[in-house]
């Protein structure tokens, strides 16, 4: 394999891998946000985690820190005052003569015959096996290093040099009473580790003629180890604090929004149309007084809607019996109203008026009712489609065919923008032609004399037809209102149509019947436009509709206004054919 190819693998390789590691990276956050965003309790029991630690942090270093600085105090005093008392001792040893050292208490030992060497021995212990007690000294001749003693493992290279060169300055300026400290880590002659030490150095006067340094080496491993306890029970102590305070808060949180939760589900059941689901009552508290509102809330709910649910049976039952009952009697009436209406020609002038008003009434009564007829069969639930395979594009024509008698007497044209291919559909041919009759009436009143643009659009799934017309047009939220029975834009303006307003009513029932949408999109002064939206198969599930709702002039204007993204139109066919009626 070439070196090229091998390194593109490698790339690749290396792409894909990291590829998955953030897919994987951004599933987890997505699925944490969710999880936050859904759970109250863990909210709750987050923050309190959150606030917990912060605490505990912030209460565990002030302790600690409070602790240590109380015992290296403790430490720097004590050896402080140990260091005072040696220097004492030593600077009264050296200012002795020697007919005044003491003599040995144990006559079968020999005294030291330097001074130095026994007050070494006093205040240390010690022997040439090192300080019995818990630090080491260093009594340091300038002068003289010959004239040096040191208990222990220690060694003037051992004496910190800011030490050293702070009592050389005291020296210089005559200053023997004030000691100086210092803390360094301090390897010692023998040793592999270095170890904390409190260095303490002071200055004997010289009195005896000779300058002395001493330097005491209190070693804080002691405390040291100590303080590591004392935080290491301050962690231990403030986890299992943590611990219990994230306990605490789940179990608060679990008794507050149990209930809430509860009562969540039993709303969403209530919506759901379970008209009877409560929530029990526990206590008296205010999530008892919670459930007993909401039960009492879904109790006044129930009721209000079984007696809507009556009202509404009783006005549909109404309507169905009096449309029926009208029947008869309004076919009596037609009757003899064609006898006359036949006969007008030998009646006096306002006698035969008078029938042609009595017939046109009759035949907008008798709309009315076929119109009422039609919507109690909706509310009972007994409206059935007659499907059958047909060309939609062929339904749009004859439907235009039925408006261009109303059109000329209105001086509307149409604008027809059909696709090329056939617009299948399984669809009620009838239910689907008085649709499209419908809005071809609705934009002729309304379009003010303009032209009425019908566009036939169809994809895989669906097929749609818009009617589009430039006239008074619809203000906002009317665009759903104008679907419900015998409403009106304008109650003022008079029908020219003799509508029943219940054509729009029945076209959306049409249009759910089929599994399909009826929408209105609508803008004062820029005219409004219907789409009509139905599956290519019979009770498919509608995902989109292949023409858009607002109109594609008004989607330029509002691209071109910086407002808004433009929506393209789905395709319909190869190409678009465009004729004007």
């Amino acid at each position: 394999m070439p070196p090229t190819t091998s390194r593109s693998l490698r790339r690749r390789t290396l792409r894909q891998i990291l590829g998955g590691v953030r897919r994987r990276a951004r599933r987890a956050v997505g699925a944490v946000r969710r999880a936050w965003r859904r759970s109250l309790q863990l909210q709750v029991v987050t923050s309190t985690l959150v606030i917990s630690v912060t605490v505990v942090v912030v209460l565990g270093v002030f302790l600690s820190d409070q602790i240590n600085k109380s015992v290296i105090a403790s430490s720097q005093a004590s050896a402080a005052s140990e260091a005072f008392a040696d220097r004492v001792q030593i600077a009264a040893a050296l200012s002795q003569e020697p007919d005044d050292q003491a003599k040995p208490a144990d006559t079968g030992k020999s005294a030291p015959a330097d001074p130095l060497d026994a007050v070494m021995n006093t205040i240390t212990g010690s022997g040439e096996n090192g300080s019995k007690k818990r630090y080491e000294v260093l009594v340091l001749n300038t002068a003289t290093p010959g004239s040096s003693r040191a208990s222990g493992k220690v060694s003037p290279r051992d004496v910190p040099l800011a030490l050293r060169q702070g009592l050389e300055r005291q020296a210089k300026n005559l200053r023997y009473d004030k000691p100086l400290r210092h803390q360094a880590l301090i390897r010692f002659s023998g040793e592999t580790q270095p170890r904390l030490t409190l260095v303490i150095g002071g200055l004997i006067p010289p009195d005896a003629g000779a300058s002395y340094e001493v330097y005491h080496f209190f070693p804080l491993n002691d405390e040291e180890q100590m303080l590591s306890n004392v935080r290491l029970a301050i962690v231990v102590v403030g986890f299992g604090l943590v611990l219990l305070l994230a306990a605490i808060a789940y179990l608060v949180a679990r008794q507050v929004v149990t209930p809430v939760r509860l009562a969540r589900q039993a709303a969403e059941r209530l919506a759901a149309g379970k008209l009877d689901e409560r929530l029990k009552v526990r206590g008296e508290d205010d999530l008892a007084r919670l459930a007993t509102s909401f039960n009492e809330m879904a109790g006044n709910l129930a009721l209000k809607i079984h007696q809507l649910e009556e009202l509404s049976q009783v006005q549909r039952q109404f309507v169905s019996d009096v449309s029926h009952e009208l029947r008869t009697p309004l076919t009596t009436v037609r009757m003899a109203a064609d006898l006359l209406y036949d006969a007008r020609e030998d009646f006096e002038p306002m006698a035969a008026r008078s029938a042609e008003l009595m017939q046109a009434q009759l035949e907008r009564f008798e709309s009315m009712l076929a119109d009422l007829l039609e919507i109690s069969r909706y509310d009972a639930g007994a409206a059935t489609l007659d499907l059958d395979s047909v060309d939609v594009r062929d339904v749009v024509l004859r439907a235009i065919a039925d408006s261009e008698a109303l059109a000329e007497r209105h001086s509307t044209r149409f604008e027809l923008r059909l696709p090329n291919e056939p617009c299948m559909a399984e669809i009620d041919n009838r239910r689907v032609e008085r649709i499209l009759r419908n809005l071809l009436f609705n934009a002729i009143e309304h379009g003010e004399g303009r032209d009425v643009v019908v566009t036939v659009g169809a994809d895989r799934d669906a097929v749609a037809v818009a009617v589009r017309d430039h006239g008074i047009g619809l203000k906002a939220g009317e665009e759903t209102m104008v679907f419900d029975r015998f409403w009106r834009a304008d109650p003022s303006r008079a029908r020219t149509i003799g509508g029943t307003g219940l054509g729009l009513a029945i076209s959306r029932e049409d249009a759910t019947l089929h599994g399909g949408w009826l929408q209105a999109w609508g803008q004062a002064g820029e005219g409004s436009q219907f789409r009509l939206t139905l599956p290519r198969t019979a009770g498919a599930d509608l995902k989109g509709s292949p023409l858009s709702l607002v109109p594609p002039e008004i989607e330029m204007r509002r691209t071109w206004r910086g407002q808004m993204t433009p929506v393209l139109l789905p395709a319909s066919g190869d190409g678009a054919g465009h004729e004007e009626l």
